[in-house]
């Protein structure tokens, strides 16, 4: 006989999916991972997380010179904190990445438990479980009338439930006779948290338009008589933010005039409240020219035409006088920038343009301009020549100044800076400076051409934003109905309870007179803090027994196993 040999049996390798379905279910896999509650908490905890540099660090779209101040501070740090879009939180890349993550993961979430819940409220309550006494709450009594009559009067009991009652012919494996009740209660509670989910996304969905649709613009308004300004465009703004799909036209009119502003502040020099009264116009008062009052204060702003007036900051605007040799005047009172917030040490320019046909020729008359740039203290502290503040109330006004003439730049096409000189015009010697003097308000210096530059004093101006959200309203509308849906879903407990009632053995007036057995459970769905005494209340009410169970009954016992349903 000869043997044969044969190869060992390999096992049969699994046929290797193709490139398409790999893709397809890692793309499945990544939509079941992001459409998880798990991972949408974890969205909404990093959004509030990524929203705390914006609350702690200036930001540009409120301060822009309160933000370069703090990247200059900062050395090489602040640069890098700048690219990092810190300055610029909520209109970041990473900011609106997890914005719009969170917006896809709660949609991913809600959609499908909305047609669920819908589903649970059209299923009848489940069929009573095979052993009530295995259910962390249970009794059981005995009662002389039928099972249909004893489980008709515990529905009647049961106002507010959806119950089921199932007759012996609806019951699986049930006793000869027996009738059950099924009833169930707390839907408001999954419908709350439905609400307050659905209302979170409507939040999200508020905010983004009122982001698309709305504008903010910033403007420096000088108090005690200043021109004051109209938002009819965006070059009536210092500083001008619109939405993404506003193109700056069709901005509500307003007219605002600052009458005057006080700013409180403690003995030590901090800021208590500041206060500004204006004068404003919108809608049929501009046709009118009726100019109406009121107060505007930090966090308190002007409400009107569906826009909102802030007062966003404030700082001073020192007054200066040229008088040219040929006894002609020019007066300006411009803002100045404050470097230090707790002084109001504060740095600024100003140009004036000689008076027309003074010199002969243009080119003559550019060379003749005259720039003043310095510092302003509120409350002058002079530290020998060096003038510094010491508090920010304007108690010793003086100013501390360089004086050029020459071409100021304002004819060259270049960009000007409102608080700095061009150093380019000083460089090539076009800007040449005449004097450095410190001045008080009436104090005058006296240029070599026997032109005199006057510091007449200053004024308070106030920063006003004007800010148009659409969309406030809804912002609204959702943070309440969020606080309501949150509100039911915590106050409101979903449970159930079970009744059987079947026939057993003959009651005490003889065989024709048969006993009923009338057994009960409860289910906390939720939460079982306070469900037991709310048990034994639905338990005296529907078996009608005053002490626990009735004689022959158990007396509820809490245990952890519960029976599936």
């Amino acid at each position: 006989m000869t043997a044969t040999m044969t190869p060992p049996s390999t096992a049969a390798k699994p046929p290797r999916q193709s490139l398409p379905r790999r893709a397809l279910a890692l793309l499945r896999n990544a939509w079941r991972g992001l459409t998880s509650m798990r991972t949408a908490l974890m969205l909404l905890f990093l959004l509030a997380l990524a929203a705390i540099p914006g609350a702690l660090l200036p930001q540009r779209s409120l301060n822009p010179q309160k933000v370069d101040k703090y990247i200059a501070d900062r050395g090489m740090l602040g640069p890098w904190m700048d690219r990092l879009q810190l300055f610029d939180v909520f209109s970041s890349f990473w900011f609106t990445a997890i914005y719009a993550l969170l917006f896809v993961s709660l949609v991913g979430c809600i959609v499908p438990r909305v047609f669920d819940h819908y589903k649970a409220l059209r299923t009848p309550p489940v069929m009573v479980p095979r052993n009530l006494s295995r259910l962390p709450h249970h009794a059981s009594t005995e009662s002389g009338e039928t099972p249909a009559a004893a489980i008709e009067q515990a529905r009647r009991g049961l106002r507010g439930w959806r119950v089921v009652v199932r007759e012996e012919s609806e019951v699986r494996n049930g006793r000869p006779g027996e009738v059950t009740l099924s009833a169930e209660k707390g839907y408001l509670r999954e419908l709350g948290n439905l609400v307050f989910h659905l209302a979170l996304v409507g939040l999200l969905v508020a905010i983004a338009a009122g982001k698309l649709f709305g504008y903010e613009g910033n403007v420096i308004v000088v108090a005690d008589g200043g021109p004051g300004f109209c938002s009819t465009s965006p070059a009536a703004f210092d500083s001008f933010k619109a939405g993404r799909v506003n193109d700056g036209t069709g901005l509500t009119p307003i007219c605002v005039r600052v009458k005057d502003f006080k700013a409180d502040y403690l003995p030590n020099g901090q800021a208590e409240m500041f206060t500004a009264n204006i004068s404003y116009q919108t809608g049929a008062d501009l046709e009118s020219d009726t100019w109406r009052d009121t107060t505007v204060q930090v966090n308190h702003p002007l409400r009107v035409a569906g826009d909102r007036v802030y007062l966003q900051g404030h700082g001073y605007a020192p007054t200066f006088t040229v008088t040219y040799p040929n006894g002609q005047t020019r007066t300006e009172t411009i803002q100045w920038r404050p470097d230090d917030g707790s002084t109001f040490l504060s740095s600024g320019v100003m140009r004036f343009d000689p008076p027309g046909g003074m010199y002969g020729s243009e080119d003559e008359r550019r060379k003749n301009q005259i720039a003043i740039e310095g510092l302003f203290a509120p409350t002058a502290l002079m530290h020998g020549s060096l003038l510094t503040s010491r508090y920010p109330g304007m108690d010793d006004p003086a100013v501390a100044i360089d004086i050029y003439r020459g071409e100021t730049g304002l004819d060259t096409g270049r960009a000007q800076s409102l608080f700095s000189l061009d150093p380019e015009m000083i460089k090539q010697g076009r800007l040449a400076k005449q004097t450095r003097v410190n001045l008080r308000p009436g104090e005058s210096a006296t240029l070599s051409d026997g032109s005199k530059v006057t510091f007449d004093g200053a004024q308070q101006y106030a920063n006003l934003q004007v800010s148009h959200d659409p969309a406030q309203t809804w912002v609204l509308v959702c943070a309440l109905t969020m606080m309501a849906g949150l509100l039911v879903s915590l106050v409101v407990k979903r449970r159930r309870i079970w009744l059987r009632a079947y026939p057993d053995g003959p009651g005490d007036d003889g065989p024709e007179q048969r006993r009923t057995v009338v057994e009960m459970g409860g289910l906390a769905r939720t939460d079982q803090a306070g469900w037991g005494g709310e048990f034994d209340r639905l338990r005296m009410r529907l078996l009608g027994s005053e002490h626990p169970g009735g004689p022959t009954d158990q007396r509820p016992v809490a245990r952890t196993e519960s029976t599936g349903e």
